[in-house]
């Protein structure tokens, strides 16, 4: 656009792009391409005023009979992420937003899975409607198939936790089942409950004790098992 001092063609020609997807009942995920890449560019005044426009073609659409959810930023502080959600749903008049994370600090190439998913859990409680995943890879080169595999995992966590903190229907009786399996040392069910099962079950694998029912951490220390023995009535007692 710049070498052709044109205005971008999907922008000029909106209003086609609406009734081809009308016509296809299918929906528009419109891009933020001024969103942050880097904390420094956080919730400037390009990213704003490009979400004003993107709340503009939210409602033409809408106004048409197309659905729309919006895209959003990918590098964001952890205080500002509840002002940037904040700010889309009413902007965009509450249309699914899509965040790319967000990625809470630029320090830490190799493990951006991580710094999506701090972003991704905050921005979920705050509002945001989809997660992006994020892989280790991000930054860094392509992601192979075990980076997807990783970065789908730690969105997945993400979500999961922010389900968790908005009282999202059956998301905290996972956790409940999980701490009733630990308890009672039941080894299958906490792999079933778990995530990422085959990662669990490998991991635990790796340094098994000789008492099979604990874990290496503790192993014959282990607070269950003690507080077991802690609660039960002494011989003779009542």
């Amino acid at each position: 656009m710049a070498a052709r001092r044109a205005e971008n063609p999907f922008y000029e020609r909106f209003g086609d792009l609406i009734d081809i997807l009308r016509r296809y009942d299918a929906t528009f995920s419109l891009g933020d391409g001024l969103r942050p890449g880097c904390l420094a560019d956080a919730s400037d005044r390009a990213q704003i005023e490009e979400l004003v426009t993107l709340g503009e073609l939210q409602q033409r659409s809408l106004a048409s009979g197309v659905q729309v959810m919006i895209e959003g930023p990918g590098h964001v502080p952890m205080n500002q992420i509840e002002h940037n959600i904040r700010l889309q749903k009413t902007l965009c008049g509450g249309a699914p937003f899509y965040v790319l994370g967000p990625i809470v600090t630029d320090i830490a190439p190799g493990y951006d899975h991580i710094t999506s998913a701090i972003g991704g859990a905050m921005a979920a409680w705050f509002g945001a409607d989809f997660l992006c995943y994020v892989t280790p890879a991000e930054h860094l080169r392509l992601p192979d198939v075990e980076d997807v595999r990783v970065g789908t995992v730690a969105a997945r966590i993400a979500a999961h936790a922010a389900d968790v903190a908005r009282g999202s229907t059956g998301a905290r009786a996972m956790d409940d089942a999980m701490a009733v399996a630990r308890a009672s040392f039941d080894w299958e069910r906490q792999f079933e409950l778990a995530i990422d099962p085959e990662k669990a079950c490998t991991e635990r694998r790796k340094a098994m004790p000789s008492d099979t029912e604990v874990c290496s951490m503790c192993g014959r220390l282990c607070a269950v098992k003690t507080s077991r023995r802690a609660l039960e009535p002494e011989p003779g007692g009542r």
